[in-house]
């Protein structure tokens, strides 16, 4: 390996020139190996690109192998500085290069990895500049939108920010109201057009649709006449149109719209996606704003005219305090009033009670004798002295109806009349009251007939008693008031057309109508309604020449309103009267179950044939001699024995001293004791707490009946005594005591 050798030879000719050829050849080796040594040793140890081989003289083979190493060497040069060069511009920031010298093997391995690396490199820079970008501008918009008060403010903001920002050159901005209608409230560059609109109702144009479908709708290479983008250098279509949805909590606030004349880029649509959302909580706190400052305003407004009212009311309370005091004295005044009229209705009971028992004591020995002369059982009158007797008796009894009637008013007015609706077949009344009115038109030698249509129902349901009272009251005035001519009732069902101001009448499904027509003389028209007031008739000379209370027709229309119905008149004078009685087929009013009469409560037994009173020991209490003389002639035709006691002391004295007494007839008022005291004495003595007591009383209000029962007395009864009715009653009770003792027995 020593190149540096010669060959010496002491030589000529042809060895001389092989020795000289191979020296030559040695020097130019050794020359080629140091310069490629050289160029290895910057190369490799150095790091000196550039580097060339020389070799004086080479030629053939060693011309070539030289070549050949200043070939690699240069390629390696040129490789290493093209991979250099790039890596220096990519650390200057510079991601548009790449190697693009040839390479084989390893070095081309080794360009690909490096051109890659610089190419994701620029892609993932890219990204972060976009996002930048986004993040940049999203965050400028939201502190451009803060504070904004007006949302045609805001809205145009908007378009003058956004549009060139996505390089757009076209924009609209619809807001929605409650109407779900869209109208523009701000542009950029837009230019009106007569196929252009600003409002559009959902599904609308794009922007309806848009609206209706809450997505984005991006439109593509549209039409050169669908839009036109315009300056003052010209115009030209758009590329590109985005029609955006402005959503909140998914509530569609707004739509925009952007035309560009190329198309969004990925990053765009990003960003507008991402702003949409933002420009719907701003508008969404726009709106909030707005309402709350006009409810703010409203409040003020409110404030100010409840501060007015509140002025007003003020005045007012004065007023009212003035006013307060001054109904306090005429509610104080009318207090007075209703205790006063409270004191009267009390007086008016009781005159009425007492009237009642100063009218019926006397009365009811007035009417026992009167009927006992009348039925002259001993045959010891004459004829004529028993007509006396009945006409004694018939006055008796009117002046009973009088006295009733007296009472019903003053029930009917107190509203305490009962009513006792139950079944009542319409033929039994028609034929009741044929066969009581019959007799009064054969005596005044008038027509009387009686009808019912035949539309008419059988049956109906009502007070069978109070139906009769009324009916009878308007037969009776009818017959009353005719001297000539007839006297009609007829029965028929109203038509539905008919209109009353009476709910039980207009709620009813059958209307009956009960028409009582006379020829007599007639009322005039305005006396037609004065009739139905208390103690009134047509005039004075009608009470005169007729004679009568005028309380007939005040208690039947009464009557009448109690059972639902109404009473109407029509009349001409000198030609008749026709009075008719409506009432609906059914009862409507209170519960029926509740509204039953009093006396149904005790049995009304009738006297048998066989029933006999002999040797049955009777107290008569009473301290009016009258009573006591009509009731014992009673009592004593039946074989009883009868005793008598002035006053309830004394009747508890004569019981205790004769046990035997069967049973006691008890007057109510009398003086020292009276009839309740003295029952409650009795019933407190063990051996009298069965014995039968009937109270007979001359008062007949409501109450009386209960206080003489509650006080101890097994029944009542009032005056007149009906003889017949007592007796029944008296026979009733002495069974009852009869069948008790023999069981305890």
């Amino acid at each position: 390996g020593d190149l540096n050798q010669k060959f010496v030879l002491e030589a000529k000719g042809e060895v001389a020139a092989l020795a000289e050829t191979i020296n030559d050849m040695t020097d130019t080796l050794r020359t080629f190996a140091d310069q490629v040594t050289t160029v290895a040793r910057e190369v490799g140890i150095e790091g000196k690109l550039g580097g060339q081989a020389k070799v004086p003289g080479a030629s053939g083979t060693w011309k070539d192998l030289t070549d050949n190493v200043n070939q690699l060497a240069g390629n390696l040069t040129s490789q290493v500085r093209a991979i250099a060069e790039v890596s220096t511009a990519v650390t200057r920031g510079d991601l548009t290069r790449s190697i693009t010298v040839e390479a084989e093997g390893e070095v081309a391995a080794l360009k690909n990895n490096i051109n890659q690396m610089i190419g994701n490199l620029k892609d993932t820079t890219d990204k972060n500049t976009e996002q930048d970008w986004l993040k940049t501008n999203l965050a400028k918009f939201s502190g451009m939108m803060q504070g904004q008060r007006s949302i045609t403010s805001v809205a145009q903001l908007i378009m003058s920010e956004l549009t060139p920002l996505v390089d757009a050159r076209l924009g609209t901005f619809f807001i929605v109201d409650d109407s779900q209608e869209l109208s523009m409230i701000a542009s950029y560059a837009f230019s009106e057009r007569k196929n252009l609109s600003s409002k559009y109702k959902f599904k609308e144009g794009l922007v309806g649709q848009c609206a209706f479908e809450r997505k984005t709708i991006l439109l593509t290479h549209p039409p050169s006449d669908y839009i036109r983008i315009s300056s003052a250098s010209g115009e030209s279509p758009p590329a590109n149109i985005i029609v955006l949805p402005v959503l909140f909590e998914g509530a569609l606030k707004a739509v925009i719209e952007l035309a560009s004349f190329k198309p969004f880029t990925q990053n765009y649509l990003n960003f507008l996606d991402q702003l949409m959302d933002s420009i719907g909580v701003i508008l969404n706190m726009i709106s909030s704003s707005m309402r709350t400052e006009e409810l703010l305003q409203e409040l003020k407004k409110s404030n100010a005219e409840l501060e007015a009212q509140a002025k007003e009311l003020e005045d007012k309370a004065k007023l009212l305090e003035v006013k307060n005091q001054e109904v306090e004295l005429a509610s104080r005044s009318v207090e007075e009033k209703a205790e006063q009229l409270s004191l009267i209705s009390k007086y008016k009971s009781e005159f009425l009670a007492n009237m009642s028992h100063e009218l019926r004591t006397p009365l009811n020995s007035l009417l026992i004798l009167s009927k006992t002369l009348e039925e002259n059982k001993d045959h010891n009158l004459s004829p004529e002295q028993v007509k006396f007797a009945s006409t004694i008796n018939s006055a008796g009894q009117d002046l009973l109806a009088l006295i009733n009637e007296i009472l019903d008013l003053s029930k009917v007015e107190a509203g305490k009349m009962p009513v006792d609706p139950k079944g009542v077949k319409i033929a039994q009344v028609k034929d009741y009251l044929e066969q009581t009115f019959r007799p009064i038109a054969g005596h005044k030698h008038l027509e009387f007939k009686v009808s019912a249509d035949a539309s008419v129902p059988k049956n109906m349901i009502t007070d069978e008693n109070r139906l009769q009272q009324i009916l009878k009251n308007l037969l009776s005035n009818a017959f009353k008031f005719t001297e000539t001519g007839g006297v009609t009732l007829n029965i028929s069902t109203l038509k539905k057309d008919r209109r009353f101001n009476i709910d039980t009448l207009s709620n009813a499904k059958t209307i009956l109508s009960f028409s009582v027509k006379d020829t007599g003389i007639g009322i005039p028209s305005d006396k037609q309604k004065l009739i139905f007031e208390a103690f009134q008739q047509a005039d004075g000379t009608t009470s005169r020449k007729y004679g009568g209370t005028g309380l007939g027709l005040t208690i039947s229309r009464e009557i009448a309103r109690l059972l639902g119905g109404v009473i109407e008149v029509e009349s001409t004078p000198g030609e008749g009267s026709t009075f008719t009685l409506y009432l609906p087929q059914n009862y409507i009013g209170q519960d029926v179950s509740r509204v039953i009469k009093p006396e149904q409560e005790f049995a009304r037994p009738e006297l048998p044939p066989q029933a006999d009173f002999t040797g049955c020991k009777v107290l008569v209490v009473d301290d009016d001699m009258r009573n006591i003389f009509a009731i014992t002639s009673i009592l004593e035709n039946q074989g009883m024995i009868v005793s008598h006691a002035e006053n309830g002391k004394i009747a508890v004295k004569s019981l205790k001293n004769d046990p035997s007494i069967s049973i006691v007839l008890m007057d109510t008022m009398m003086p020292e004791m009276d009839g309740l005291e003295a029952m409650r004495a009795i019933r407190k003595i063990p051996e009298f707490e069965a014995l039968p007591i009937i109270s007979l009383t001359a008062k007949a209000m409501k109450g009386d009946r209960e206080q003489c029962l509650e006080a101890g007395a097994s029944d009542y009864i009032t005056k007149p005594v009906d003889a017949k009715n007592l007796l029944a009653m008296m026979h009733f009770w002495l069974k009852k005591d009869a069948q008790v003792q023999q069981v305890q027995a």
